[in-house]
């Protein structure tokens, strides 16, 4: 049998045509995922009062009306009232609970792991329903620390996996050296486990924030005209009445939650 030549260069030719053909796939993926969210940016600055194409004028009158309204500013203020709250209350309990399973072995751990991480993959609703009619029990409904406590249950987990991957590449003879040199474990832990797993913590931490401060499921059975956050503002100005002032405020949320991927993106070079 007579066997075909090689071509070197016609395998690299097709090397480099596949290796556009993947790149340009990728791009149009995270395009077309991209674009929903980006189209929303130029609404936000047009000076009409309906949310619509194409744009006649530019204004910011919409930005102003944002900032200027009792009910956004309310929002917001419980936005930022009950995310750090969640968010402290998640990484607290995520690290004691990720350090808590690295460092021993029992019975059944598997099964706590698993409900530890459960609220990542309960449907949402299910939590809402569930959270709604415990807490009526316990006068915990229309309040923060209703809000807080549930936020805080549905930010833990992603503490709990990160610290959880940080451990695995932690040097536990660090803590016996320490604990051998008179050190109590109180002070190991903040002095020496601490600031290595520090970079998986934040990144935790900043998941936890970003979960509680987009959350609006569980706040639309949950809090009361007091607790009104800002997602549950924009559900309620779009069920009620479309202004593109929720425009300019989902300009800035994007504006927002881009600033944490990134700071996650920088924190993860950290750690490698």
């Amino acid at each position: 049998m007579k066997l075909l030549p090689v071509f070197p260069a016609y395998y690299n030719l097709l090397d480099k045509l596949g290796w556009f053909a993947l790149r340009g796939a990728g791009i149009g993926v995270i395009v077309y995922l991209l674009l929903p969210v980006v189209v929303i940016i130029p609404l936000s600055f047009s000076d009409s009062s309906f949310l619509a194409y194409p744009i006649e004028g530019w204004s910011l009158q919409w930005y102003r009306e944002m900032f200027h309204s009792d009910d956004w500013i309310r929002a917001a203020k419980n936005s930022f009232i009950v995310a750090p709250l969640a968010t402290l209350l998640a990484t607290v309990l995520g690290t004691l609970a990720a350090m808590g399973l690295a460092n021993t072995k029992f019975f059944g751990k598997g099964f706590i792991t698993s409900l530890l991480i459960a609220p990542m993959v309960v449907p949402i609703v299910v939590v809402g329903v569930s959270s709604y009619l415990y807490f009526a029990r316990w006068g915990l409904n229309d309040t923060y620390l209703g809000l807080v406590i549930v936020h805080a249950a549905l930010g833990a987990p992603f503490v709990v996996t990160t610290v959880l991957a940080t451990l695995q590449s932690f040097n536990h003879n660090l803590v016996k050296a320490s604990l051998s040199l008179g050190a109590s474990p109180l002070e190991t832990f903040f002095r020496v486990t601490l600031p290595v797993i520090a970079p998986g913590v934040i990144s935790g931490a900043l998941f936890a924030f970003a979960t509680s401060f987009d959350e609006v499921v569980v706040t639309l059975f949950l809090a009361g005209p007091e607790q009104v956050t800002l997602p549950r503002q924009m559900f309620t100005g779009i069920r009620e009445n479309i202004s593109p002032t929720i425009a300019a405020v989902a300009t800035l949320l994007i504006l927002f939650t881009t600033a944490l991927m990134l700071t996650l993106e920088w924190l993860r070079g950290r750690r490698k």
